[in-house]
């Protein structure tokens, strides 16, 4: 079955920098664009950035921009996020998702908070 476990969450300062991981296991990971959500308090889950198979193609949402990076190992089925600069604004749980068409697993989410 299809399993995404995200990890690599937790506090830091504004400012300060952290990695999330998303660990793909279940399906072929290669061939699949995956991404990052999130979620912040009081708001809806919203697009972070997002990789296409090879890693040659990347999308992030203009909130992000300049200061993340996600990037992918397809050969230990894993997806990253550096997240740089971090804001009190980017305090969220963070998901990683696999986009067949749609977006259809999803990991169960890691906590980010952003102290100002």
């Amino acid at each position: 079955q299809v399993q995404l476990v995200e990890s690599g969450g937790g506090l830091v300062q504004a400012g300060g920098s952290l990695r999330l991981s998303c660990a793909a296991s279940g399906y072929t990971f290669s061939t699949y664009r995956m991404g990052w959500f999130r979620q912040r308090p009081g708001k809806e889950r919203e697009f972070v950035a997002s990789i296409n198979w090879s890693g040659g193609s990347t999308n992030y949402a203009d909130s992000v921009k300049g200061r993340f990076t996600i990037s992918r190992d397809n050969t230990k089925n894993m997806v990253y996020l550096q997240m740089n600069s971090l804001k009190p604004e980017d305090t969220a749980v963070y998901y990683c998702s696999r986009n067949q068409g749609t977006w259809d697993y999803w990991g169960q989410g890691t906590q980010v908070t952003v102290s100002s």
